[in-house]
């Protein structure tokens, strides 16, 4: 949200970002609920997939758990657990289980010391520490006229806004890793892998559409700043 509210905000941030939000949601929503509707041929669940996944990488200590919600799926590398929805593991639909090894491909990365996850990892606390301070800078130098601190809030928002640029790699590779396991363990046919793609092809554009829309923020408060 701007301090400033004008025009080219509306124009260069604000419309382009709901433009592209809502065509990302709608893509996986349409995505995940037309081949949430087909049945693997192998009747696997999006637990069991993943399990089966996970075993063949020899991540044996990697657990499983529901976890509520709608897409609220996640592989936490802290515990060392996949946390899948209702939807997803206990469904054996082809978008369950495109999900499903998705979140395992996450796990497959930790397991490889993925470079971009590493990253991506390390950033967290100091994106958390960076976004609970960069308001307060924001108001206060746009309130006060101090140049500085606006200056310092938009460098911690950068922050942010690289945290979103690297975990693109993240998810595309992920989802790479899942298309390949997926055919190489026979979790899916041949014919099944193109639904499963579609759903996770969808996923990833909300990551891409998420991600310019932080940049647009980034270069409306850089130009903002220079004013």
């Amino acid at each position: 949200m701007p301090i400033m509210f004008d025009g080219n905000y509306l124009l260069l941030v604000l419309l382009p970002g709901l433009i592209l939000g809502g065509w990302a949601q709608w893509r996986i929503k349409h995505n995940f609920h037309k081949f949430s509707k087909v049945a693997s041929m192998r009747g696997l669940t999006g637990a069991q997939a993943a399990r089966l996944m996970l075993d063949r990488a020899g991540l044996h200590n990697v657990g499983i758990e529901g976890i509520s919600g709608k897409l609220t799926d996640h592989y936490d590398p802290q515990a060392r657990v996949l946390r899948l929805s209702p939807d997803v593991g206990n469904s054996n639909s082809l978008a369950a289980i495109g999900v499903a090894c998705h979140e395992a491909g996450h796990a497959l990365q930790h397991q490889a010391k993925y470079a971009p996850l590493q990253f991506r990892n390390a950033l967290v606390p100091v994106v958390q520490l960076s976004s609970s301070l960069m308001w307060p800078l924001l108001i206060a130098g746009f309130l006060l006229g101090i140049s500085g601190l606006f200056k310092a809030a938009v460098i911690l928002f950068s922050f942010a806004v690289l945290f979103h640029i690297v975990t693109l790699p993240v998810e595309f590779d992920a989802s790479s890793r899942a298309i390949k396991e997926m055919a190489n363990d026979g979790i899916l046919m041949e014919q099944e892998i193109g639904g499963a793609r579609k759903v996770l092809n969808a996923a990833a554009m909300t990551y891409v559409a998420s991600t310019i829309v932080a940049i647009l923020n980034l270069l409306y408060y850089i130009a903002l700043s220079r004013r």
